[in-house]
Order: C-alpha cells, then structure tokens, then sequence
C-alpha cells in the first residue's frame, strides 16, 4: 500500500464524511438539550456507520459480484432520497407551522438516540457504494480494515466540528429554533437530492 492509495482513501472519507458532517450542522442547529456527552456519541455514531457501510460493500462484492453490488447500492440509495426528503419536508412544515402558532403550542426539538441511529444510518448509504468502488482498486481485504479505520476517524472529527459549528450559528440566531429547524429542514432535502446526483453523475 502506497502513499498514494492512502491519500485516495483521505479524500474518498472527506468526501464521504460531508454528508455526516452536513447533518451533524443540522441536529446542532435544531436539538436544544445537546451538550459534551451526546455530542460525541452522535460523532461516534456517524463514524462508525461510516465504516460499517463500506464494509458491507466491500464484502457483498467480495462474496456475489460486482453487478449484486451495484444493484443493492442503487436500492439503498433511493431509500436514503425518500427517508431524508421524508424527514426534511416534515422539519419544514413543522418549523413553518411553528412561526405561526401561539407561543405555548411551540416545541423545541430534544435529543434522542433513535433519531440519531436513523440519521447515522442514512448519512452512510453512499459509503456503501464506496465500499463497492474500494473492492475495484483501492482496497484488499488485509487494507480494508485501516481504510474504514480512516474512514471513521475523518466522520467522527468532521462531525465534530459540524455540531460545534450548529450550536454557534443557533446562538446568533438568538434561540429562534423555528428558524433553524428550517434551515435544517432545507439542507436534508438538498442533501437528499445530492445523494442521487452524486451517485449517477459521479461526483
């Protein structure tokens, strides 16, 4: 394994972790009751799925073939599209609906671990298909194991620095969580779409 393969690898999990790092923006933005604790296990959580996926992809390709895998990544990836426009179209009614409802109906988003599995999950659909792209060329399976690892650690930072980031910009937002939740709800559906894009236009 050379230097060059290893930055591949760097940049394929920069890549891959944008997507993490985009939603960990969101849940900074919108979760109120976030501190040190649950910030590193939605970090934790991000980059291990991040290094799961590609190991499925990797490994679905290793067992059947490349065109099972291919045809099991575009499967993954539509769900991805519907799951995350699902959720970031019902941040955006719900955000909406709140500007204009009286004060006491309103509702601050809370932490929970079953949404953040969820999210974990479906920031790391694309890492799927790089597991396939890591079986044609940039992985074997002794390299594997410290390419995931990269992988993880890359998503764990970057995810981070996204929640980091989102509580920032929700302070000079002064607390105006409906606001928020819309810019949150705004950037899952484009990230939605990006998935899609990103896998048919390769970039």
């Amino acid at each position: 394994m050379d230097v060059r393969t290893i930055m591949q690898i760097v940049l394929l999990s920069i890549a891959l972790a944008m997507d993490a790092f985009s939603v960990a923006l969101v849940n900074g933005l919108t979760i109120k009751d976030i501190n040190k604790k649950r910030s590193i296990f939605i970090a934790a959580s991000f980059g291990l799925m991040q290094a799961i996926m590609p190991l499925i992809g990797f490994w679905v390709v290793e067992l059947v073939s490349v065109g099972v895998g291919q045809i099991t990544s575009i499967i993954v990836i539509w769900i991805a599209f519907a799951s995350l426009l699902f959720i970031g179209g019902k941040m955006l009614f719900e955000s909406i609906k709140g500007l204009v409802s009286p004060p006491e109906e309103k509702k601050e988003k809370l932490f929970s671990y079953k949404e953040v599995i969820v999210y974990a999950i479906l920031t790391a659909i694309d890492a799927f298909a790089a597991g396939i792209t890591m079986h044609t060329g940039l992985s074997t399976r002794t390299t594997i194991w410290l390419h995931v690892t990269i992988v993880m650690v890359i998503t764990f930072v970057l995810s981070l620095v996204g929640l980091f980031l989102g509580k920032q910009i929700i302070k000079l937002l002064k607390g105006r969580y409906e606001i928020s939740t819309i810019i949150g709800g705004s950037i899952l559906i484009l990230f939605a779409v990006w998935i899609v894009v990103s896998h048919y236009t390769g970039l």
